[in-house]
């Protein structure tokens, strides 16, 4: 089975004391953590070194970066390399997130050099793809996400396209009012497998994980998980309530 994946997109919330409150109840829960479940937790930057440390003994956990930048190193102030995350012991990192798409304008150039960075560094890039509301109403998000894919992804090899995790975020599903079923989920997630399978062949694109990004809490993601192309989610709001990410992680199959 592939990894199955509830990954924790904290975001730009919870202040420090509140975060040791969330990971010591998250601490407190039983799961049933096997081989081919895991949970990521992308907590902001400044929790990064503590959240690590907190769950360096706990199996099946690991620490996500939010963003990373598309240089090694150099004179950018305010931002965070590829090589200070894995340094500190972070090897995930979340790219092209909906958010630093559409409020900090990020391209899929530039999202290709942070995937190629993450690689070289030994990160495993989620890497979010997904199309607005007006794509959806046109129609056209399958041609939207294709090239989101081979704009910022297919520059890669087989053997590192096997080391990326995807999450399709549905962003014509958040705060919109609209609300993206567990079969549209279904539905994008097999069309992006067949475009890895064009790609890449049919073994490689059975292998990747690919998350669903789109408002799952607790009472939702058995329904979402359940679907045979979704493997987990990219959790943020339900994230942020340690009992309700806990529902979460034992939804996955």
């Amino acid at each position: 089975m592939r990894k199955q994946i509830a990954a924790a997109n904290w975001k730009m919330n919870l202040n420090f004391s509140q975060a040791q409150a969330f990971i010591t109840e998250l601490k407190s829960e039983q799961f049933d953590i096997t081989d081919h479940r895991s949970v990521v937790l992308a907590v902001p930057a400044p929790y990064l070194q503590f959240t690590t440390e907190a769950f360096k003994e706990v199996a099946g956990f690991s620490i996500a970066a939010q963003n990373c930048y598309a240089q090694k190193s150099g004179a950018f102030t305010g931002e965070i390399s590829v090589e200070m995350l894995t340094s500190i012991g972070v090897h995930h990192v979340i790219i092209g997130h909906s958010e630093r798409r559409e409020i900090f304008g990020e391209d899929n150039a530039l999202l290709a050099k942070k995937v190629d960075l993450a690689l070289e560094f030994g990160m495993t890039p989620i890497f979010c793809c997904g199309e607005p509301l007006p794509v959806r109403e046109a129609g056209t998000q399958n041609d939207f996400v294709a090239e989101q894919l081979k704009a910022s992804l297919y520059q890669l090899t087989a053997e590192q396209m096997s080391k990326v995790v995807i999450a399709y975020e549905p962003i014509w599903a958040i705060g919109t009012g609209k609300t993206a079923t567990s079969e549209q989920a279904q539905e994008m997630h097999a069309y992006i497998r067949s475009q890895l399978a064009t790609q890449y062949g049919q073994a490689l694109a059975d292998g990747v994980s690919i998350l669903y990004g789109g408002s799952v809490k607790a009472s939702n993601a058995v329904e979402i998980f359940q679907q045979p192309d979704v493997d987990g989610g990219l959790v943020g709001g339900a994230s942020l309530i340690a009992k309700e990410f806990a529902a979460i992680i034992r939804a996955l199959k």
